[in-house]
């Protein structure tokens, strides 16, 4: 950054101009997950990104979850991690524990950090004025929810106060349970409730690829019929069709704009909303 002249200085913020002004007053959600939320130098270049939008007029939702965080504390309390088709088992012990990490400990460790950058976070969880409900999905995960509802008037009443709303991925039920649900289907389903301008994931993948082989066959724009056509032919697999199914989803239900990036890069949340070339994958209407 030191050898960049001012010229150049002044070239980049030209540039960004009239991204602003396209996202300004709209919402953003953002999906943060993955090496972005374990990496605390990642970390940092997250909430730093979340702040400047903010700033400059962006009305930010973050969500997170924290299997990582999830699984360190189960280890520690001698609980084994048992998973069925990418979805953690998770008994009356480990909802428990669930909540205590996402929507404890690592909810309110990020909302410090936007604090400390001078933001206004305020941590919350899905259960928090019936935001996210739900209901058991399979008797064999447990206390894994599907996602029924979702509420947003303490999101807007947030967001119109100035504050990051930071929704831990927790949801509850009219019985008094606590569900852990995915954050990936949360971010979206809080996107489409909220009628959000755009969605970003981000993920540890640089985007869609026509072949995971190969870095540079990058799909940089996806029209959802595309995107379908691709995961039936077997071009999206494995780990990828979740994510790219929540952004069909997403874009199905009227969110405008949903990327998939690569939250290894630092900043990259600015580079794909605030630059003309971008980076990740954006799914579209068609």
């Amino acid at each position: 950054m030191m050898n960049i002249s001012n010229a150049d200085r002044a070239h980049v913020l030209v540039e960004a101009l009239p991204h602003i002004q396209k996202y300004a007053g709209k919402i953003m959600v953002v999906k943060y997950g993955g090496n972005a939320m374990t990496d605390p130098e990642l970390k940092e270049a997250v909430m730093s990104d979340v702040v400047l939008l903010t700033q400059v007029g962006v009305r930010v939702v973050l969500v997170h979850g924290g299997g990582p965080e999830i699984s360190a504390l189960l280890e520690k309390t001698g609980k084994d991690s048992t998973f069925v088709n990418g979805l953690r088992v998770t008994d009356d012990e480990t909802v428990d524990i669930v909540q205590m990490v996402l929507a404890g400990k690592t909810n309110k460790d990020l909302v410090k950090l936007l604090q400390q950058k001078g933001a206004l976070g305020l941590g919350l969880c899905g259960i928090d004025g019936k935001m996210i409900m739900a209901q058991q999905m399979d008797p064999e995960l447990g206390y894994v929810g599907e996602i029924t509802h979702v509420n947003t008037d303490v999101i807007l009443d947030s967001l119109s106060k100035g504050y990051i709303p930071v929704i831990a991925s927790v949801a509850g039920d009219e019985e008094g349970n606590s569900w852990n649900v995915n954050a990936d289907t949360a971010a979206w389903k809080i996107a489409a409730a909220l009628k959000a301008e755009s969605l970003i994931n981000l993920t540890n993948t640089s985007g869609i690829l026509r072949d995971v082989d190969d870095p540079d066959s990058l799909i940089k724009t996806l029209r959802i019929s595309q995107a379908e056509q691709l995961i039936a032919a077997g071009v999206i697999s494995g780990g990828s069709i979740p994510k790219a199914e929540a952004c069909i989803e997403a874009v199905r239900q009227g969110v405008r704009k949903v990327f998939i990036i690569d939250g290894r890069v630092p900043h990259s949340m600015l580079i794909e909303t605030l630059t003309d070339e971008g980076m990740g994958t954006m799914f579209l209407e068609g």
